[in-house]
């Protein structure tokens, strides 16, 4: 499901700039059912990802700048050499180009941020007017007034405000503020006491304080700094709510009025954030953690003023860190390593590659989706969306433990689904967008604050239904709860995904389950609480909801038994529900619609040695195949709400009996469960 609250573009360069998750190599994808890739001396029924992925899985040798390596990163790497020909042939074309054209503006920005000589010639004096604004911070009124102005320079606020939709008025656009002003990855890497998140906080603290050395303090003075960041962020984190927390869409939504939000925070001046941002004319605003605007209120009027303009200073130097000299860069990536295990930095290009999409990302798309895209291949995804969609309403209509009313209200709510296929109707307008040759960082800082007055135009103004929340190259898809829409982007829909060679076991277990998955969000037990027009209500009734939270609560129990890396970590369940609902639906959904393809024709033949029905699992196995390192691990259990690659493809095929069948698994064999906990919900 989305974010719905941004921090803007040097936000994103900063995820992009850690996330470590580009090749220095290009390997392609396949294209169906490989027996190498497998292990037929691990049995199915014990261990079916180990079955289906054990061959790869020894051979898999993870790409030195990658943390995480499998067919998403095979499949990203491979259209990412298709955008570093646009982006260089927009480059060599800019001098001729029309100035302002998107072309001119994609080659322009790529070429500032692959002028290296003049980045390192720079230094760190793009930051410097920015410290000077903080350096003039005298007084805790003038801390107060300053979040909106330094907000707008390079997203330094300790809290994020911008547009979103009202999630119980699906067709208003407010203003929403929610937590944030961390540095590490979530809350509980401050809270936890374990002696592995006592020596992460340790190197944490020593990279702020390098990071202040190269500010130009001593290092005595860069130790002090740092303890005094590492002491107000711990603060900020035991104010925030848990990400489990979060998950409830009713205890983030908190409609107030813009003095009730001033009141909840006086020592936080919130009417001269927004002007200050552009946004003077916000009335109402939905505040989804009261209680952290209550921390920072109290932080802002005791902390030590000298305290907050270092974690100011350091605030400055993060968020801008990728578009700085190599010292800057390689600082920020020996941090990363921490998170992530990668080896190496990612190259130039790849690094610019991602700057590019994160400021001008669908006029790249747009010239992406003109080389790759075929409106055939529109045709054949949105011919197997309808297939899937048929099927969850078949699905629906059969369920023994729904009533008659909340049956219809589901089907209201599929048949509302706005699909959403390979590109946008319309294209973003980047018309009012300025880049300039010249320096890297003035072209992010006025994409910045272009992006921000973008988000508060929204304000006052129907809802856009046509806008994109990811773009064309992307390997991933969504759904909207608010929106109400499934999303997927022309990046996924090729192999291994959907191969249009391939047969119908292997693009149904591959991209009809994706497609299921997606769908079955509409309906997980977040996506559940939202109507069809994209409104927070209730439409169950109260026998049905019970019985759904039982259901649910048997694939939480399921995937917290689940452990990563050892035998003390474990999935969190709660935290990865509805990633787990959501890939148990799909992949029943995509069965169904599979079988009903199969319908009136004859049987088709072995493939390799494999049913049809096992085609179909195995396909699902090898989409989701995966070496991690164990860093990028650590940090996906405590963050990410999917789990781990093995217990997605085991998880819900444990509790599916058309897989038991298909591999004529016994009860008692560890990837069939008992029918008392067996999860069923779609």
């Amino acid at each position: 499901m989305m974010q719905t609250l941004t921090r803007g573009v040097l936000a994103a360069l900063l995820v992009i700039a850690a996330a470590a998750t580009a090749a220095a190599q290009t390997t392609p994808a396949s294209r169906a059912i490989d027996r190498a890739n497998m292990d037929t001396t691990c049995l199915a029924c014990q261990d079916f990802y180990e079955y289906a992925n054990g061959g790869w899985q020894t051979r898999a040798t993870i790409p030195a700048a990658y943390a995480v390596w499998g067919s998403f990163q095979q499949l990203s790497d491979k259209n990412e050499a298709v955008v570093h020909d646009i982006l260089e042939d927009a480059a060599k074309r800019a001098p001729t180009a029309r100035a302002g054209s998107n072309l001119w503006k994609i080659g322009t920005f790529y070429g500032t941020c692959m002028d290296s000589s003049r980045i390192e010639a720079m230094g760190r004096t793009p930051l410097q007017p920015t410290l000077d604004a903080i350096a003039a911070i005298t007084t805790r009124e003038q801390l107060s007034r300053s979040f909106g102005d330094l907000d707008q320079r390079a997203g330094l606020a300790p809290f994020g405000i911008g547009a979103a939709q009202d999630p119980k008025s699906s067709v208003d656009m407010i203003a929403q503020a929610g937590q944030g002003g961390l540095g590490m990855p979530e809350r509980d890497y401050y809270l936890r006491t374990d002696e592995k998140s006592k020596a992460l906080q340790g190197r944490y603290v020593e990279h702020v304080a390098r990071t202040f050395v190269l500010l130009g303090e001593s290092d005595a003075d860069a130790q002090r700094d740092a303890a005094r960041v590492m002491a107000l962020e711990t603060r900020l984190a035991s104010g925030s709510m848990p990400r489990v927390a979060m998950r409830d869409p009713n205890a983030v939504y908190h409609k107030m009025s813009l003095t009730e939000f001033q009141a909840l925070a006086p020592h936080v001046d919130m009417t001269r954030y927004l002007q200050d941002v552009g946004a003077k004319h916000v009335t109402v605003v939905n505040v989804r953690q009261p209680d952290f605007f209550r921390t920072l209120d109290t932080l802002v009027a005791t902390v030590p003023l000298e305290d907050w303009k270092a974690y100011l200073r350091w605030r400055a130097a993060n968020t801008s860190m990728p578009a700085l000299s190599s010292a800057f860069v390689n600082q920020a990536f020996s941090w990363s390593q921490n998170l992530t295990g990668a080896k190496e930095l990612r190259p130039r290009w790849k690094r610019c590659l991602g700057a590019t999409e994160a400021v001008l990302g669908e006029a790249v798309g747009e010239l992406y989706v003109a080389r790759t895209f075929t409106p055939a291949a529109k045709a054949r995804a949105l011919a197997m969306v309808n297939n899937l969609r048929d099927a969850l309403r078949e699905r629906i209509g059969q369920l023994g433990w729904m009533s008659d009313s909340t049956k219809r209200m589901a089907l209201v709510k599929l048949d509302a689904f706005t699909r959403k296929i390979g590109y946008p109707d319309k294209w973003r307008d980047y018309s009012a967008l300025r880049v300039k040759r010249g320096a890297y960082a003035e072209n992010l800082l006025a994409a910045n604050r272009w992006g921000t007055a973008r988000q508060w135009a929204k304000l006052g103004k129907p809802v856009d239904r046509t806008e994109w929340g990811m773009i064309p190259p992307t390997v991933n898809a969504y759904y909207s709860p608010t929106l109400n829409e499934i999303v997927f982007p022309a990046g996924i829909l090729q192999p291994p995904f959907y191969d249009p060679t391939a047969d119908d076991a292997v693009n149904y277990g591959g991209m009809g389950a994706v497609i299921g998955h997606e769908m079955t969000h509409g309906f997980d037990d977040q996506g559940r609480q939202f109507d069809a027009a994209g409104n927070l209500r209730d439409w169950w009734t109260s026998q049905d909801a019970a019985a759904y939270k039982a259901r649910a609560q048997l694939v939480s129990d399921q995937f917290d038994r689940y452990t990563v890396i050892d035998s003390a970590t474990h999935v969190n369940g709660k935290l990865t529900l509805g990633e787990n609902i959501a890939d148990l639906g799909g992949l029943t959904i995509a069965y169904a619609a599979f079988q009903k393809s199969l319908a009136g024709k004859p049987r088709p033949a072995k493939i390799d040695g494999f049913t049809p029905e096992q085609r179909f699992f195995l396909s699902w196995a090898q989409v989701w195949r995966e070496a991690s390192r164990p860093e990028a691990e650590r940090v996906q259990v405590n963050t990410n709400p999917h789990a781990p690659a093995r217990w997605r493809v085991n998880g819900p095929l444990s509790n599916m009996p058309e897989f038991a069948r298909a591999f004529s698994c016994s009860p008692g064999d560890p990837m069939v469960r008992r029918d008392s906990i067996r999860a069923q919900i779609w």
